[in-house]
């Protein structure tokens, strides 16, 4: 596996072989698995792909995508493929706590555009970037469907909703406070269930 197939990050295979789901999360990958028939399993890329980015840190390693393929019996390069184009998974290390704010139209017509400047002023950081202490990255998304509660942002598998600054002070003195991995399973896997 070259760099070719994960962008331009280098394959460890060391580090591959250290690569393995808990008893917990593996039990959850073969319960989405089962869903689909014989021979369909790559259908279960994404379920399984939140579930590796939340056991593994937060992101996906290239050697965690190869993990991925195994398990599915497909190609490394179908899952790098499938990584790499929803902005649901990072292809490198993040903060604990992923800010995606919404900057479509009904969130951008409601001032999103203003929340992000507030957060890059806060957490001194810009989009893309993540705080020295590693508990925030700050992100821009593309349209969260949340509309009609614009502006709006999502950390893991939670939406913030009509947002202030007030609000964005109180969801950040949270996050920190709590001091904990936020993912779109919530580390307990069902909401990928």
């Amino acid at each position: 596996m070259g760099a070719q197939v994960h962008g331009t990050q280098e394959f460890n295979k060391a580090k591959r072989a250290e690569i393995k789901f808990s008893d917990e999360a593996m039990n959850t990958v073969n319960i989405i698995i089962s869903r689909y028939p014989q021979g369909k399993q790559k259908s279960a890329l994404l379920p399984v792909l939140h579930v590796a980015q939340a056991e593994f840190g937060g992101w996906l390693s290239p050697e965690v995508m190869d993990y991925v393929a195994e398990i599915l019996k497909i190609k490394p390069i179908e899952v790098f493929e499938v990584a790499s184009f929803y902005t649901m998974y990072n292809l490198k290390p993040v903060g604990k706590c992923v800010l995606e704010v919404c900057q479509t139209s009904s969130c951008w017509l409601n001032g999103a555009e203003d929340i992000v400047k507030y957060i890059e002023k806060k957490l001194n950081i810009k989009v893309g970037e993540t705080t020295k202490d590693g508990m925030f990255t700050l992100k821009v998304a593309e349209c969260l469907g949340s509309c009609g509660t614009a502006p709006m942002l999502q950390c893991g598998a939670s939406f913030h909703e009509n947002l202030t600054y007030q609000k964005v002070d109180t969801i950040i003195d949270e996050y920190k406070t709590s001091n904990k991995l936020r993912s779109y399973t919530d580390l307990d896997y069902k909401n990928t269930l």
